[in-house]
């Protein structure tokens, strides 16, 4: 299936690992030229390094003069932004209990560089007719315990989905967003790696996904996130694609390792 992205400019925030690097090749490989964002140079400059006409632009998106650099070098770079795709975030585990100083500093790490970066985008998108797509996260559906400061930068996210979806309709800019919940990562490898038992720790999370009981690919992940920006989803917008082998809505029982 030929999704319409050759020669295609594609800016992927938080693109140097995980969901970020596997949009980054996905994007790559159907032709588009690709502009990874992130702190990490050595492997941003090592992804790019794999992917014909990508560009890695350095940059620490919590400071807004970052996000509109990596737009307007982009733009100097190609001539145009057709696609932008907010990935960068972290659980960073802010709970209720810890200061509002913390609560604000998430914000500034996982919510604040999506509002930045779509609005320097914004007028070249606008010209492309082109497309955005947000990654959030199965907490702001279900929450977890001891992370405030994410769910409410992913929940925002899910609304900002919608509320720039109709704002941009009649300038023909799609917004959607893909949902992961338990996916292959590199901060949830050091979490496993934190536990008594790593393999085991694995085991249970596993166990909880109904569908193969196994974690969600990076590139399961990017499969969704490049068909969202590309011509082949032309009337989507608005919309969540939860990526997460039933995780998020199957009956509860689905969830249990004793169930099937």
């Amino acid at each position: 299936m030929d999704l319409q992205l050759s020669g295609r400019v594609v800016l992927v925030s938080g693109g140097t690992k995980g969901i970020g690097a596997a949009a980054a090749r996905g994007f790559a490989a159907e032709g588009a030229h690709v502009v990874v964002i992130g702190r990490d140079a050595v492997a941003g400059t090592r992804l790019v390094a794999e992917l014909p006409g990508s560009r890695f632009v350095a940059a620490d998106l919590t400071v807004e003069a970052d996000c509109a650099r990596a737009v307007a070098e982009t733009v100097a770079a190609h001539g145009r932004l057709d696609v932008l795709v907010n990935n960068a975030g972290v659980n960073d585990s802010v709970p209720l209990s810890g200061a509002p100083a913390d609560f604000l500093g998430s914000l500034q790490r996982n919510l604040l560089h999506v509002f930045s970066l779509a609005h320097h985008a914004l007028p070249h998108l606008v010209a492309a007719r082109g497309a955005m797509v947000n990654v959030t996260s199965k907490v702001a559906w279900t929450g977890q315990g001891g992370t405030s400061g994410y769910a409410a930068s992913k929940g925002a996210i899910n609304a900002l989905t919608r509320e720039w979806a109709v704002a941009l309709a009649k300038d023909g800019v799609r917004v959607n967003c893909v949902v992961p919940a338990e996916c292959e990562s590199d901060q949830y490898d050091r979490w496993f790696g934190t536990q008594l038992d790593p393999v085991a720790a694995r085991r249970r999370v596993e166990d909880l996904v109904p569908l193969g009981r196994r974690l969600t690919r990076a590139d399961e992940m990017a499969d969704a996130i490049v068909w969202l920006a590309s011509a082949r989803a032309s009337h989507m917008t608005g919309q969540f694609l939860f990526v997460d082998g039933g995780y998020t809505h199957l009956d509860r029982a689905a969830t249990s390792q004793h169930a099937w």
